[in-house]
């Protein structure tokens, strides 16, 4: 009896050692892989603000001085680099207590896709005479990048170090990552000048002009046919290529110049576009512009989009759009 349950007390110890050996392995493991998840957004963080945010604003600070081109290609570059980080981040593995760590992650990470696409969108026309309305825009981009900065540092990060800390691990740092250099980018008369070296339109005093400045657009038709906007289905009879006569109004309190109107045609999956500046709109007055579309198939259901850009102090862009569904017949 007393060899039994000496058997029994060592059987008893023995099962304490292994349970207590397993569960230190399992926090072992556990603890590693917080520490890997931590390790793995560190890198891409590095690479988001080595890869895309230093090349970006480097090539769009210095881009007066390089080919329109050169720094076209460029920023499509650095836009794929973007969304390859972002994919790499949905790939990472991800313990279970980081699962909010990774939602923000994914966010700010998207959101710099986001704003590197449209600003690669935006570059030709910046670029191409037109630098006071694409500069806006873009100004009004940064601000994409700026939220995904914000979600980084109070989101991201935080989240990270209170998971490792709640798991007993200390001292260990999560690297921050930050894509807007600073908020000049997000001032219009700032960014035209970093991006063409041309100085914002100002008074005879040199005050930037203020006010209400915009456009709206106020109707599409073609030929005798005004286009009623989506739901309704427009039937347009003369052939694929149509004349749009868009009527543009300026809305605001100050004459614009180099307005410009754009007008898409989605047919059969592909898209049809044409462009038409104006060179001078008054205040209150509306301007008949004529921008022919060549090559839209006849027959499938087409989409036409018409949309006015928008021009320096502009805030509003809501009206300066439409949408419209439309059959082309012969």
């Amino acid at each position: 009896m007393v060899r039994r349950r000496v058997a029994a007390g060592v059987a008893v110890l023995l099962l304490i050692v292994i349970v207590l050996v397993i569960n230190g392995c399992l926090k072992s493991q556990q603890q590693q892989s917080l520490k890997d998840y931590n390790h793995a957004v560190g890198l891409l963080a590095q690479e988001s603000d080595t890869q895309v945010a230093h090349p970006l604003f480097t090539a769009l600070a210095g881009a007066s001085g390089k080919s329109a081109l050169d720094v076209e290609v460029l920023i499509d570059q650095l836009r794929i680099q973007a969304q390859k980080i972002a994919t790499g981040a949905k790939s990472l593995s991800v313990p279970g207590e980081m699962a909010g760590a990774q939602r923000a992650l994914l966010t700010a990470l998207d959101l710099r896709v986001e704003g590197v696409t449209k600003i690669a969108a935006l570059i030709p026309t910046a670029l191409g005479g037109q630098g006071k309305q694409a500069s806006s825009l873009i100004a009004g981009d940064m601000e994409i990048f700026l939220a995904s900065d914000v979600i980084f540092s109070q989101r991201v990060v935080p989240l990270i170090q209170q998971t490792l800390a709640s798991n007993g691990i200390h001292g260990l740092s999560t690297s921050a990552s930050r894509l807007l250099p600073n908020v000049g980018w997000l001032d219009p008369a700032t960014t035209l000048s970093r991006i063409t070296g041309q100085a914002s339109s100002s008074t005879a005093s040199g005050t930037p002009v203020t006010g209400n400045h915009g456009s709206a657009l106020k109707s599409v038709a073609v030929g005798t046919n005004t286009l009623a906007p989506e739901p309704t289905i427009n039937h347009i009879t003369g052939g694929g290529s149509p004349t749009f006569t868009v009527t543009v109004e300026n809305s605001g309190e100050f004459s614009e110049t180099n307005v410009k109107v754009d007008i898409t045609v989605t047919a059969a999956g592909k898209q049809y576009k044409a462009s038409h500046v104006i060179n001078k709109t008054e205040p209150g007055k509306s301007v008949n512009v004529e921008i022919p579309v060549a090559g839209v198939p006849t027959g499938p259901a087409s989409k036409i989009e018409a949309n006015i850009e928008g021009v320096p102090g502009e805030n509003d862009l809501e009206n300066n759009k439409g949408t419209y569904l439309a059959i082309f017949s012969q």
